[in-house]
């Protein structure tokens, strides 16, 4: 009994330590609701929607299994070989036998690490492919979904999935399935050869196996819980990123940047925080294995060196050096994959995590899409009617109420009216951007949603009060990489509309740098950039939305005379808070609350003298006081 005392001291230490870790466990285990631990979605439904996206690089996969074949061989035979030296060197022995074995423990240490690293450039390529496939696949869906849809989700949020998340996704694919399945054969492996070695010895680190699982699966509750947190306050974070630096400008103006940055310090020490968690799991399993590890070891070594010297059988077998030489090794290739796997898993489950935040982007319908019996519409005239149409935002909160108004090929027609009469929604449900509750609303005689919602907004241009320029350059943001379009007639649209006079001052012309957003342009040079980008793209309807507000006077006359021109290419509608910009429409459309209460030309609702007459003229003598003023 004495010669088990070292064993059953090990255990009660191990022992002790499994029972605080329960203790930790039961503690969480109750709170986890609480932390939003459950995902909605389950591992195995994941599984088979990633696996849809590996199925056509099965073939990659296959060979990289067979690669994966001959690095785990190196494991199972290398101790063997080794212990072989061992027992040959302690023994009379020929120079020429010990060089062979050496020359082929070489020749099988190079083969796994060829194998190896064939195994990591096929995953890399393939991993990085696979995850662009998903990369496209959520973008693309982000791009189908409607206005509506698209305010509801933060944009730091979507870049997190598009980005973060798939990172994530990508070590799946690339690292973690292989090296599990890889483990879970090598400790197979290896328990099996220590079985034909010794099973004496083998039984012996099988005492310890148990531990290894209990604190195995406890730590992966606390380290999913970690990855989460992490995950969360990463997405936070760049929530927070992408709206503020967006609106810097707002801050500095309003000197807000002390708590803005407060703002910022409370959700990075929040990650921060996590990643700490994240990190202190991690420094209390992984010498807890160790632990485990290094008990076996020393239990080795008093049983079989005691064995050895003694000359004493263990439970009945004796013990060689050479056989303890091939355990040392044996265990060290049984607990490091144990360790791993542990790891594994976690990151698997992060993996899996990422997966679903992705998925149920790419779950959400939607809300406007083509119906089934769509058409493609090759040209429209530009005939407009809306019969009786009811729209609202919010759930019986109208914006629109019975609106019917009808426009005729190539006329100009106008919306007046307060802020919130239901103007910028009107031009809106033309195109699409949302889809109205009652009513219809008709182009050329055809019902808008039974047209491809593709077709119909290639003859709509539209230019708004805030211009969006991408980053790149002049000519790329007249033609959104629309190859056809040339560069004789970039430059005809932008004389047309009057922004050859600013573009033709720049060092670079077409070539010229535009940042983020085009902050390196006035407003009025972005908004003459929108009209030549709209004419580029030959619209049979154009649509302007306060295109002329907030204009110096000097960029007002340039606009105002591409107004003109503009009026004479095909139907125009248009929303200005400056009546005097469309006293030359041919209707004037006057909303409130909703409705339509007048319309006609300029001069036949001065003559009504109704609310478009009450409008006017407030605006006239407005004017009239700020000139005076100057």
């Amino acid at each position: 009994m004495p010669n088990y005392y070292p064993l059953l001291v090990v255990g009660g230490i191990i022992g002790f330590f499994a029972t605080i870790f329960l203790i930790a466990f039961i503690t969480m285990k109750d709170k986890k609701q609480a932390i939003g631990f459950d995902r909605n979605m389950k591992d195995g439904e994941i599984a088979r929607r990633l696996l849809r996206y590996a199925k056509p690089y099965v073939g990659n996969f296959l060979f990289v299994g067979l690669l994966m074949l001959l690095s785990i061989a190196y494991d199972l035979v290398s101790p063997l070989i080794v212990s072989n030296i061992e027992k040959t060197i302690t023994g009379e022995f020929e120079m020429s036998d010990v060089l062979i074995k050496v020359g082929l423990y070489a020749s099988i240490l190079l083969v796994s690490l060829a194998s190896m690293y064939l195994q990591a450039i096929i995953l890399q390529k393939t991993g990085q492919k696979i995850i662009s496939a998903i990369r496209e696949d959520t973008f693309r869906h982000i791009e189908e979904l409607s206005h509506s849809q698209l305010h509801e989700m933060p944009v730091g949020k979507l870049v997190t999935r598009v980005t973060n998340d798939s990172a994530s996704i990508s070590m799946m694919f690339t690292n973690i399935l292989v090296n599990l399945i890889k483990n879970f054969f090598v400790i197979f492996g290896v328990l099996i050869a220590m079985l034909i070695l010794n099973y004496a010895l083998t039984l012996m680190v099988l005492c310890f196996v148990p531990f290894v699982v209990l604190f195995t699966f406890i730590f992966r509750k606390f380290t999913r819980r970690s990855y989460r947190k992490v995950k969360d306050g990463t997405t936070d974070i760049n929530t927070f990123l992408s709206e503020n630096l967006s609106g810097m400008k707002i801050i500095q103006i309003f000197n807000r940047e002390d708590k803005k940055m407060r703002d910022f310090e409370t959700r990075n020490r929040a990650l921060g925080k996590a990643k700490q968690q994240q990190i202190f799991v991690f420094g209390v399993f992984r010498p807890m294995v160790y632990l485990i590890y290094y008990s076996t070891v020393l239990c080795l070594f008093w049983f079989g060196g005691k064995g050895y010297i003694d000359n004493v059988a263990f439970l009945g077998q004796h013990i060689d050096a050479h056989i303890l030489v091939a355990f040392y090794m044996y265990i060290s290739k049984f607990f490091n994959p144990i360790q791993s796997l542990a790891e594994q898993f976690n990151r698997l489950q992060s993996a899996f995590a990422s997966a679903e935040k992705i998925f149920t982007i790419l779950d959400i319908d939607p809300v406007v899409v083509d119906e089934p019996d769509a058409i493609e519409l090759d040209e429209i005239k530009g005939e407009i009617e809306f019969k009786n149409v009811w729209f609202s935002y919010i759930p019986n909160e109208w914006v629109l109420k019975d609106v019917s108004f009808h426009v005729n090929p190539k006329e100009t027609v106008a919306f007046v009216g307060s802020t919130g009469s239901g103007k910028t929604t009107i031009l809106s449900l033309i195109c699409r951007n949302y889809d109205i509750q009652k009513g219809q609303i008709l182009i050329d005689g055809i019902d808008i949603r039974k047209i491809k919602i593709s077709s119909l907004r290639r003859h709509f241009g539209q230019m708004l009060q805030d211009v969006f320029l991408f980053s790149g350059t002049i000519r790329s943001n007249i033609v959104l990489r629309d190859e056809n379009i040339t560069d004789e007639e970039v430059m005809t649209v932008c004389r047309y509309v009057n922004a050859d006079h600013f573009i033709s001052k720049l060092k670079k012309g077409l070539d010229e740098e535009v940042r983020e957003r085009g902050n390196n342009f006035s407003a009025g040079q972005r908004q003459l950039l929108s009209f030549a980008r709209t004419m580029a793209h030959k619209p049979s309807v154009m649509i302007l939305d306060e295109a002329t507000a907030n204009i110096d006077t000097e960029t007002e006359v340039l606009i105002q005379d591409s107004l003109e021109k503009l009026m004479n290419v095909g139907t125009m509608l248009m929303v200005a808070h400056r009546l005097s910009t469309i006293q030359h429409a041919d209707k004037i459309i006057v909303l409130s609350h909703g409705k339509i209460v007048e319309q006609g030309s300029h001069s036949e609702l001065l003559e009504l003298g109704g609310k478009y007459h009450h409008l006017y003229t407030l605006q006239y003598h407005k004017e009239q006081m700020n000139g005076q003023h100057k």
